[in-house]
């Protein structure tokens, strides 16, 4: 063979081997088609970050102070809970941490004078155009919701009035108010979706909602600020964090009772619980202290803890599990950690103050 041919047989070799090497490349970005949502409490909008390269690709403005966010099962649509409620500091706590409750005081007063009650509602995005389209009533001061298995009912926490509503979407009009404990927050529906799960941050209390006839079918007690749930994929087990003392609460998710309590590290003041998508882990978020617990769902032993941003509070996993997303309010951005390897990779700055996050599949 000629120098001249060996050359161009090399050459080519390469050539074949650069596209073999982008056949590879090209599955793992199809891999990673979803967006993260995220929603800023204090500048009214919600950022939308492309979960392939962790760019922000647009800011969507949807009313005042968006929190809690979830996307319908069809990927189409994503609702927002907005809030005419003024952020507030922290309230006063009692020797067990958990908040004291001033009733008819001229604080509570001067609150619901600024409250603008017109803004209080569910905000609609249409994921297809990027866009507000519109908002549904759903009672007083929402902070966190959930929706039916089927995605066609909202139910809320309406946390000044001690109730749960749902809400039915297509009617846009409320259908039930279940009465529950004091300062109601954190929702999710079960697996199965059979009933939902409120926990209720002054006392401690969780309810469990049937979602058939509406009624209150569990309740039961854990330690102070219970803040949200999350459970295995077969439903059996459910996770509560208490975080005035640090623990969260293992669930018996058929029985209504608590199985066992775990404490976390020094410091921890756990608030949004996840479960990972093969129910092997769980993860925590624990505000105050800046990280994440991980927590083995069957042995309950803690694995690690992961150093994120300051006071993270909602987390959300991708899809395929290999990456969780944390919101640092104080910090106005959003921790990407490497579930493989359980360290943050980078930061993304987003809006004023975010707060929750949700995982939105690409058009």
């Amino acid at each position: 063979m000629f120098v001249g041919d060996r050359i161009a047989l090399i050459l080519a070799l390469q050539a074949l081997g650069a596209v073999g090497l982008a056949c590879v490349a090209h599955p793992a970005k199809a891999a990673a088609a979803y967006q993260v949502y995220v929603t800023n409490e204090k500048s009214g909008d919600v950022t939308v970050i492309d979960g392939g390269n962790n760019s922000v690709v647009g800011t969507i403005a949807v009313g005042k102070r968006p929190r809690g966010i979830h996307v319908s099962p069809d990927g189409k649509t994503v609702y927002i809970a907005v809030s005419g409620t003024p952020v507030s500091g922290p309230p006063e706590l009692d020797a067990h941490g958990n908040p004291m409750l001033k009733k008819n005081s001229k604080a509570d007063d001067e609150d619901d004078e600024g409250a603008d009650k017109a803004a209080d509602g569910i905000a609609v995005v249409d994921v297809a155009t990027s866009k507000f389209s519109k908002k549904i009533a759903a009672g007083s001061d929402p902070e966190e919701f959930a929706l039916s298995k089927n995605g066609a009912l909202i139910f809320i926490s309406n946390e000044d009035t001690k109730s749960a509503t749902v809400i039915n979407i297509a009617a846009q009009k409320i259908e039930h108010i279940i009465p529950v404990g004091q300062e109601p927050e954190g929702v999710t529906t079960t697996p199965d979706g059979k009933s939902f799960y409120v926990t209720c941050e002054a006392g401690g209390d969780v309810f469990v909602v049937d979602t058939t006839k509406y009624g209150t079918v569990g309740h039961f007690k854990v330690e102070g600020r219970p803040r949200s749930v999350d459970f295995t994929p077969d439903g059996s087990v459910g996770f509560v964090p208490s975080e005035s003392v640090g623990q969260i609460n293992v669930i018996d998710a058929v029985a209504y009772k608590v199985l066992k309590t775990l404490t976390l590290p020094t410091g921890s003041r756990p608030m949004r619980v996840r479960v990972a998508p093969d129910g092997k882990k769980v993860y925590v978020s624990n505000g105050r202290a800046g990280t994440i617990s991980v927590i083995d769902s069957h042995s309950y032993a803690l694995l690690d803890t992961i150093k994120v941003g300051p006071r993270p509070w909602g987390i959300v996993i991708s899809p395929d599990g290999k990456f969780l997303y944390s919101a640092n309010g104080p910090s106005n951005d959003i921790s990407v950690v490497d579930l493989a390897t359980n360290t943050e990779v980078t930061r993304v700055k987003v809006g004023s103050s975010p707060w929750g996050l949700v995982i939105v599949p690409k058009t």
